[in-house]
């Protein structure tokens, strides 16, 4: 017994020489972490401090130290708040909406985009695709509402020239339409560079294989479900966990400038947006604090039980 707990004191030591000495020889790509380290630690892990005020009545004037202990008083403030299971009920229905239409948006384009043999043509269009993803919701908004605009607006001169409608309609101040909207313009926005892990994915599948499958006597669509899929379904499953943990994030910059109008709040209103009017606007920054940290736990048991469904399947997160 004793020998055997010798032994293994030994190779301990032995493991953290080496990493040491690993580390040591790696001293250059080591010095490349480091900045990325920084960032996360500066802008992520100490404003965690800032918790404390959701267990406070915060004051600027008393700050952390000097401000009273409340408990758990903001929660049960914000669970019984009466516009609670409507900012819920939207957040919930525009990430679920998100995930479901624009998960599998750039998996799509990037299996079309592998079928094409025109080099020109595939190069024309990943460039027109993955432009919109470097521009700000400011000016994607902007574009968004001179599309839906009631005055020269393309859609409503578009239905009114095919006689499907006689007067234009103002989409941004109907309800209806707004979940529609701000799905379809997150898709158009991010399809493009989502699609690019995908297509380095597909590029990494043996070549070999479709060619035997051609041979067998197999079409483009079974070799995309029998070969291609199952061989990028640990990156699908990997971004796809990534997405769970973020169902409640549905979005702030699209929806506080495609939903400004009030109108929109009962459709709109969502966690992220919530917190930022309660906390910002309204000062209420204990209240605030409360509500964003409720949708982060949640987020951490989705994403756990996320990554618990998906390690079944041998791909995981950890």
């Amino acid at each position: 017994m004793q020998n055997t707990t010798h032994r293994t004191a030994i190779g301990e030591r032995k493991a953290k020489v080496s990493l040491v000495k690993r580390l040591g020889r790696q001293w250059d790509l080591q010095m490349m972490v480091i900045p990325a380290l920084l960032f996360i630690f500066v802008f992520s892990y100490i404003p965690m401090y800032g918790v404390l005020m959701a267990f406070q009545d915060y004051s600027l004037f008393d700050g952390f130290s000097g401000s009273a202990w409340v408990g758990f008083k903001h929660f049960e403030m914000f669970f019984n708040a009466p516009e609670f299971w409507t900012v819920i009920r939207n957040t919930v229905a525009i990430s679920l909406l998100k995930l479901l239409v624009g998960f599998p948006a750039p998996i799509l384009l990037a299996l079309m985009l592998n079928e094409v043999r025109s080099r020109a043509f595939k190069k024309i269009v990943q460039t027109i695709s993955y432009l919109p993803h470097f521009l700000s919701w400011v000016i994607v908004s902007g574009f968004v509402m001179s599309l839906l605009s009631t005055e020269n607006g393309s859609v409503n001169m578009l239905l009114q020239t095919a006689n499907l409608i006689k007067e234009p309609i103002n989409f941004l101040s109907l309800p209806q339409y707004f979940w529609t909207i701000l799905v379809t313009t997150g898709v158009w926005k991010e399809i493009g560079f989502a699609s690019i892990v995908y297509l380095a994915a597909i590029a990494g599948v043996d070549p070999h294989m479709h060619e035997a499958a051609a041979m067998d006597g197999a079409g483009k669509l079974r070799q995309i479900f029998s070969i291609t899929l199952p061989a990028i379904m640990p990156v699908i499953i990997v971004f796809l966990i990534l997405a769970i943990g973020n169902l409640l994030s549905a979005g702030f910059e699209d929806i506080l400038l495609l939903g400004s109008n009030p109108v929109l709040r009962d459709v709109g209103d969502v966690l992220d947006t919530y917190v930022y009017r309660t906390g910002i606007q309204n000062n209420r920054y204990s209240y605030a604090t409360a509500a964003g940290l409720f949708k982060s736990l949640l987020g951490v048991l989705l994403l756990v039980g996320a990554n618990y469904a998906a390690r079944k399947s041998g791909n995981s997160l950890w």
